[in-house]
């Protein structure tokens, strides 16, 4: 994938906070950029603790970006991702290599693959990894050939079959197995997805690209040897007006069930998702549709928005996602990618840059009309000391703390509930083509309403100077409720504006309030505060960088900012241990 320093609606910015960005460094121009005085050895990096995380996958040093070709495979979880030796800024790109046995507790490896033939001297770019009959793992990935960034793909495969953690990977001299004819833009023709076989026979992959603003996902067909493919005359799909499409991925899910299905399942009772990552929102969209077999064609459903105004995995800080399907727990899992939100210089001053956040198992919702996440189940084994509270009434302007945890590395659970909807705000009519973060920006979390806002104040200092809030806030829209979900950045930190992005990330949540009940799960992890709304239903990622709020300086309260008295009914926090990732 290319790299864009920040997850941002770029058309919605203000061009004078655009300009800035642009011109302190935050972002990296679509040309691959490399700060070839900020390359430096492994060996001369001075490290800060501060805000690195304790349970978030993350090097010991250096850049990082998306996931690659994640995959299980006899019993060990490998995940390979797009990594920099060299320095905490993008560039040098290899495969960078570690195992686990939980998804949690990773073992690093050496770098998988890395620039070393004609067919990847310029880059080894991001792909997937297909499991082929016979129990034979192999990897597609985008090579870089020249210095016009011409873009083939590749494969690899395991030297040596017998060695459990897959160590090392050959890159045969037959590469490379499919190179861009004279339709496609050869430099926008990247990270090809997992393969999955058709009913004829054949294995099938996606590519993705763009003409003429058009996004796509151009298909390749190959017969049972995966050695010989030929584009299809037609892309799988594509939508006017999205740019270019990065790290596709596309997967069924079932329509009975929480339960995940290998990438080749074509059976009763599924629909597909196809996801891409818009080059120009920096956000993982999606839509659940159809897979028409027969004419190889994938059709959204009408409640699937076909562009930016679509559904995303995450709101917030969380890009170049990849699933696979984990045959060991009969699940598919979803890795994505939390760059950072301070500028480069920063960053390399710091010495890392990037994190991984929790792996999530994603299925359908009961609506069928978009995807759940949540949590792998094992990042509950990191749950330490626990602390409880129920019960609690919040009336307008109040707050409860929460103590007796390590609230700047925490897992909060909360289920908030209300006797009544009737104080619920208006929708004003003239945001209904604003974007929910643009909404969250005008009603934060200090602006008192009626029903909410109400959630948790985290990474907070004792007086408030600095805090990242997590809350909602219910509208009313004619003779519906509408649940405004908010993850909010701008006042997370007292550094000077001009040196950080700090954005106030939401979305909507499509949830039945018949109960009238609202549930949140936080994971707070010193610069990352990664949410869950309603079981999963809307999720927000946010990279924040406080000054006061540092490990034990750290406080957490719940809050409620609304006329509607507003009940904790259970809340549950635990101080988590750090995972083994080195």
């Amino acid at each position: 994938m290319e790299i864009l320093r920040r997850s941002s609606s770029l058309w919605v910015l203000p061009i004078l906070l655009l300009c800035f960005f642009i011109n302190n460094g935050v972002f990296v121009d679509a040309s691959h950029k490399v700060y070839m005085h900020l390359q430096s050895t492994t060996s001369h990096v001075d490290v800060s603790k501060v805000h690195r995380t304790g349970y978030h996958f993350q090097p010991p040093k250096n850049w990082i970006n998306d996931p690659n070709g994640p995959m299980y495979y006899n019993g060990v979880y490998h995940l390979f991702y797009q990594y920099n030796p060299k320095g905490a800024i993008w560039g040098n790109i290899v495969w960078a290599h570690s195992v686990s046995k939980d998804l949690i507790n990773w073992i690093p490896l050496e770098p998988a693959i890395y620039p070393s033939k004609v067919f990847d001297k310029y880059g080894t770019w991001s792909g997937s990894a297909t499991i082929l009959p016979g129990n034979k793992p192999v990897i597609l990935y985008t090579g870089i050939v020249d210095a016009n960034k011409t873009q083939v793909q590749n494969y690899a495969i395991p030297a040596d079959m017998s060695d459990p953690y897959l160590r090392k990977w050959i890159k045969p001299d037959n590469n490379p197995l499919i190179v861009a004819d004279k339709t496609i833009n050869k430099s926008q023709f990247r990270d090809p997805t997992t393969a999955w076989m058709g009913r004829d026979g054949n294995w099938r992959i996606l590519v993705g690209s763009v003409r003429n603003h058009r996004g796509k996902v151009i298909m390749y067909k190959s017969n049972k040897n995966f050695m010989k493919w030929t584009k299809a005359k037609h892309p799988l799909h594509s939508a006017q007006g999205t740019g270019n499409w990065e790290c596709p991925d596309f997967f069924p899910v079932s329509l009975k069930n929480k339960d995940g299905l290998d990438t080749s399942y074509n059976g009763e009772d599924i629909k597909h998702v196809l996801k891409v990552s818009f080059d120009v929102t920096r956000f993982d969209h999606y839509t659940i549709g159809t897979y028409d077999t027969k004419k190889d064609k994938y059709f959204p459903d009408n409640t699937s928005i076909d562009g930016w105004k679509g559904l995303r995995l995450d709101y917030g800080n969380y890009y170049a996602s990849k699933t696979f399907f984990d045959s060991g727990k009969n699940r598919r899992i979803l890795l994505g990618w939390a760059n950072e939100s301070d500028t480069v210089d920063n960053d390399v001053r710091k010495g890392w840059a990037g994190v991984h956040p929790i792996p999530r198992k994603i299925w359908l919702d009961s609506s069928g009309k978009q995807l759940v996440q949540w949590p792998v189940q094992e990042l509950e084994t990191l749950r330490k000391k626990k602390v409880q509270l129920n019960n609690k009434k919040l009336n307008k302007g109040e707050k409860v703390e929460i103590k007796g945890i390590t609230v700047a590395q925490a897992d909060v659970e909360v289920i908030f509930s209300f006797a009544s909807l009737e104080k619920a705000e208006p929708f004003d009519p003239s945001w209904a083509d604003l974007y929910a973060q643009d909404v969250c920006a005008i009603k934060g979390s200090t602006v008192q309403g009626g029903l909410g806002p109400f959630g948790l104040l985290t990474l907070a200092s004792k007086n408030l100077e600095e805090y990242t809030p997590v809350f909602f806030r219910i509208f009313k829209a004619h003779d519906k409720y509408k649940v405004l979900m908010c993850s909010d950045a701008s006042r997370s930190s007292l550094k000077n504006e001009t040196t950080m992005y700090k954005p106030s990330f939401a979305g909507y949540v499509d949830v039945d309030l018949a109960d009238k009940k609202l549930s949140l799960r936080s994971l707070i992890d010193h610069s990352v505060v990664e949410s869950f709304g309603a079981g999963g239903k809307t999720c927000i990622t946010s990279r924040v960088y406080p000054t006061l709020t540092i490990f034990d300086k750290a406080h957490l309260f719940a809050f409620n900012n609304g006329a509607e008295r507003i009940t904790i009914e259970t809340l549950n926090a635990w101080s988590m241990a750090n995972a083994k990732l080195h």
